[in-house]
């Protein structure tokens, strides 16, 4: 039986999945994502250390291959995942600093500098991204203000995806996704933009040859065998941008048919044949990227989304985690529970899902999250359903800006990723929405596209429509209850108010 490895680098897991070429599950592994406060002085500094990165992912491996008869079954691995945390490492392959993640505000000066000087109209018209302080080459702009003695010793920055390559096979690669997120790349001509780089003074050096996705980058080295339990020489194939991989195995390569990816983030995506890189998009925080898919463009949209629930969990779950224990249920189901007996509308409590910013349709890195609307009548119940309708009436608000800038309806909209998981999560959605959603039946779509993008690369596939054929499942539809959307659709102004009657405070307070 050949199989195909995927491997996914994310904010809170890093997965190792095993698939036949049918896409079905057959191993799997997986270690969580470590994040590390490495300041004292700067509490707020968050990253990833390079070092857990590799071991983490390297573990998950070998988990995954313990479940197999023989390592050989796996024909290929390729590597998705998070897209603009990256570091620099030298000429023989030492890292000298670790990822600084998306979570990490540093490089808010960094940001003010390249709309000053740069320009936000600029930069969208070569690159099709939004600025936002978690760009890479604000990242890298802040080691050359701050640590210029360390960035002076790189030979290249690494991707977090490109990284994990390097170390499995000894390429320094990257494919168009990933180089769309590093505000470097022009979409016009899928290369590297002199034009942004002489304009940031970075210097270009830094920057990895840019390979298709499906790239064949080399083998596994025998290093990297002993670590993750990989035959030596197993192709290491180049995957991408772990949303847009995500889009090959629920057909979102196709007209008309959308991704939703909820999981840590929740980004809406839908698949153009060309670079629409107007203003308009940029000012509604609309970003315009590099497919994996040959010869395609991705349109998306989005936000964090789950880390929200997550920040519930670990500040007010703890009696929920009690009862989890006691009855042997999850702790999430003991939360859903709570949150499913609230009413809706959260006995009239309503969120801001903008913890980390708001990214689209509002750009503003200063925004904050905010509940309003409480009363001594509220329950934690009533919160986490206000959490969970406001970052519902958040997608809401993507879709819209997506579908306007498309100038088309979406007819068909798939979610993937982990908050599939959570039905009532997922029948919410379909409610505030007023239309219904498909949860993919698929296991981990994510790293799925990863290992489709393998199977291509080594002709397994023939291409990403006959990998699609061959993987296709229905999924569940959750219809919207007519009651509660027409709740929703009237309580939708209300949310939309929440940003602007708050934005002077917030951005007082950042």
């Amino acid at each position: 039986m050949d199989c195909l490895m995927g491997v996914d680098l994310g904010s809170t897991n890093l997965k190792a999945v095993v698939y036949d070429l049918a896409g079905m599950a057959v191993a799997k592994g997986s270690r969580p994502t470590e994040r590390f406060q490495p300041s004292t002085e700067h509490p707020e500094w968050v990253v990833w250390q390079p070092d857990q990165i590799w071991g983490g992912a390297a573990a998950a491996i070998r988990e995954a291959l313990a479940s197999l008869d023989d390592p050989r079954l796996v024909k290929g691995i390729a590597v998705t995942g998070m897209g603009m945390d990256g570091l620099p490492i030298d000429e023989s392959g030492r890292w000298l600093y670790p990822f600084i993640s998306w979570h990490d505000p540093r490089t808010a000066e960094q940001y003010s500098w390249w709309a000053e000087n740069v320009g936000l109209e600029r930069t969208f018209a070569i690159g099709g991204n939004p600025v936002w302080p978690i760009n890479s080459a604000l990242r890298i702009l802040w080691m050359a203000q701050h640590e210029p003695a360390i960035l002076a010793q790189a030979d290249k920055w690494l991707l977090i995806e490109d990284f994990l390559n390097f170390m499995l096979c000894g390429r320094r690669a990257t494919d168009p996704s990933m180089a769309s997120c590093t505000m470097l790349f022009d979409q016009r001509t899928l290369s590297w933009s002199e034009e942004l780089i002489e304009a940031s003074g970075i210097d270009r050096r830094l920057l990895c040859e840019v390979l298709p996705s499906g790239t064949v980058l080399g083998g596994v080295s025998r290093s990297a065998a002993e670590m993750t339990g990989l035959r030596e020489g197993t192709p290491v194939v180049l995957g991408g941008h772990d949303h847009l991989c995500g889009m090959l195995p629920i057909g979102a390569f196709q007209t008309g048919v959308a991704l939703d990816i909820t999981g840590t983030w929740e980004s809406v995506l839908a698949t153009i044949d060309s670079p629409v890189l107007d203003p308009e998009w940029q000012k509604s925080g609309l970003t315009v990227q590099a497919h994996v898919v040959s010869g395609k463009y991705a349109v998306w949209g989005g936000n964090v989304a789950g880390d929200m629930l997550e920040w519930f969990r670990q500040q007010f779950g703890h009696e929920a985690a009690r009862a989890a224990a006691a009855s042997g249920q999850s702790v999430w189901d003991c939360l859903m529970e709570a949150a499913s007996a609230a009413p809706p509308g959260a006995r009239r409590a309503i969120f801001l899902p903008h913890f980390s910013g708001a990214s689209c349709p509002m750009v503003d890195a200063r925004s904050l999250g905010a509940l309003v609307g409480l009363s001594n009548t509220v329950t934690s119940g009533d919160i986490l359903r206000a959490i969970i309708e406001g970052i519902n009436y958040q997608l809401l608000d993507v879709i819209a800006t997506v579908e306007a800038g498309l100038g088309r309806s979406l007819e068909r909209l798939i979610v993937a990723g982990g908050g599939t998981r959570n039905t009532f999560w997922m029948q919410n959605k379909a409610d505030v929405l007023g239309r219904p959603v498909e949860a993919s039946e698929l296991e981990e779509a994510t790293p799925l596209g990863a290992a489709i993008l393998a199977g291509i690369g080594l002709g397994l596939y023939q291409d990403e429509r006959n990998a699609y054929q061959r993987i296709a499942r229905p999924g569940r539809v959750y219809q919207p209850d007519p009651e509660r959307a027409d709740f929703y659709a009237q309580r939708f102004p209300l949310y939309r108010r929440l940003y602007p009657a708050l934005r002077e405070i917030h951005h007082a307070l950042h």
